[in-house]
Order: C-alpha cells, then structure tokens, then sequence
C-alpha cells in the first residue's frame, strides 16, 4: 500500500507524518545519527496500514476504553460498537481510523485536519511543529453537532525501550479496578510505578491511568533525553507489555472509561460551537 508522507525537519531532526493514516506519526530521527525518538517505522509496517503500528497518533473525542455499549449524553444515549478485532470495547476514539486533510504545510510545520461524523460531528485539528528539536503536538477539538456530547483527548506515543530506558514523571494516584475489569477507583501508586524521580521501567506488565500528573515528563534514554510538557492533560497512562522493544506514555484528559465514572472525571461536556485542546512537547536533549 502506498501510503503519502508529509515531511517536517529542523536543525537536529526529521519527522515523517500520515494524514490518511489518523494523523499519525511515522518516524522522528536525529539527523546526526538517525537514531530513532519514538517507535521506528520501516517500509513494511507503514504498508500495513495500521496507526497501532507507527509512532504516535491523536485520541479524539476520548481516549482509551469505554464500557456498556455507549454512553448518556443529555438528550440520550450514545451507542457505541468495538472498533478493532482485539478489544470487546470501543477504544481510542474515531479520529484515528479516519484519513485527515493536510490544511498547511512548510519545512517545520504542518496542520491536519479531520471534519467527523462519527460518532458526532465534531472537528479536529492536529498542528505539528518542530523548532531546535522540539516537536509540538497541539490537538483542537471543535464540537459541531446541534446536540452536546462529552469529550476527552490525548496523544499516544510510542517509545523505543532499552535496558536503561528510565522515566521521571510524577503524579499522585494510579486507577485500579478488579482483575479483567475497567478501572473504577484511585489508589496509592506501588513503589515499583513510582516515577518521582528517574527510575527503571517495571519488568512486569503495565497499562494504567496515573492521576494527578503535574504535566512534566523525562524519559531518558542511551545518549540522549527527552524533555516532555504536556497542556490540557491531568492525567498519562503507562503501557508497558512484556518483551516488546517499546513503551506508550500517553498524556490524556481523563481516566479510562472515564463517561461511567462518578462525576466524568476530565470530561467537558460541548455545547455546538464549543472548543477544547491538549497540547504535548517532546524536547531532544543529547548528551
């Protein structure tokens, strides 16, 4: 499958991008030594099709899992299906599994832009921008539907991982719930999570929501780190699997399945003409 690629560079870096695939990310390397800063991509697995298989891709209008079939929007019930072979629930959104038009393009910036239907009508807009080794992910949501609806946002990138891959990024609580469950309540992070300071990934499998960020990430890596701020996101979850070569560090607005939660922690409910954003910068820092 041949798949058009959008390429951005600065002094220290080159990123390739797919609108047609959600907006995602495809590679972004250090032109001094093309060494990779978030989960390469090569020939094979762009022709797969997949925005799972890439770098980074946007979540809009909410981010990881959603249970029950839907959710209660103020004039009734939003009906919801599975949107992908593996999970039972519907999960990341519809902006990722739709083509995006490229509205602006130059040598360091790019805007991307999605006109949704589904599963209400709603605008999207990714603006990309690399400056000194900086990229910038800047997500806009317009809700174009004459009925509100909630929203939630966030971004999910991927991250090569080596044994001496290490992660700073505090926050306050993790969610839990029951072994196979959705999470449904808040507790204190294990020491193992803990990412106060700079600390190993843990060698067991992760894939939870830690509240309380304060939006400032390290990751630090062989011969390089990056400087992570995240606008807009309370929250990041931590997907570490089992003997895979990366990890996903994902700023969000809210928890998971956060639209039958007590409250809809991070949710915004929009009105027709009602905007939100969530914005994400990852700072290149060589040693």
């Amino acid at each position: 499958m041949n798949v058009p690629l959008l390429h951005l560079q600065d002094r220290l870096t080159h990123l390739t991008l797919a609108p047609t695939l959600g907006a995602s990310l495809v590679n972004w390397r250090v032109k001094a030594n093309d060494e990779p800063l978030l989960r390469p991509s090569d020939t094979a697995t762009l022709a797969s099709a997949g925005p799972r298989m890439l770098a980074c891709y946007p979540l809009a209008p909410w981010s990881n899992r959603i249970a029950e079939g839907g959710f209660a929007r103020p004039d009734g019930w939003q009906a919801l299906h599975p949107n992908t072979e593996q999970d039972p629930y519907p999960i990341h959104g519809t902006a990722w599994q739709q083509p995006w038009q490229v509205a602006h393009h130059s040598e360091r910036r790019a805007r991307l832009v999605l006109e949704s239907e589904i599963p209400f009508a709603y605008q999207a807009t990714l603006d990309v921008q690399l400056q000194e080794g900086c990229l910038s992910l800047d997500l806009h949501i317009t809700h174009r539907d004459a009925k509100p609806s909630w929203h939630g946002l966030g971004l999910h990138p991927y991250f090569p991982r080596y044994p001496g891959t290490r992660l700073q990024a505090v926050a306050g609580q993790v969610w839990l719930g029951e072994p196979g469950q959705l999470p449904t309540r808040q507790a204190d992070i294990p020491q193992d999570w803990c990412f106060d300071t700079l600390a190993a990934l843990p060698a067991t499998l992760v894939d939870h929501a830690f509240d309380g960020w304060t939006g400032d990430c390290v990751i630090e890596q062989p011969g390089y780190r990056l400087a992570c701020q995240a606008q807009g996101a309370g929250l990041f979850l931590l997907y570490c699997p089992l003997d895979k070569p990366f990890f996903c560090f994902e700023p969000v607005s809210h928890p998971v399945n956060a639209h039958h939660l007590p409250g809809r922690p991070g949710l915004r409910l929009l009105q027709e003409g009602d905007e939100v954003s969530l914005g994400w910068q990852m700072r290149y820092l060589p040693e």
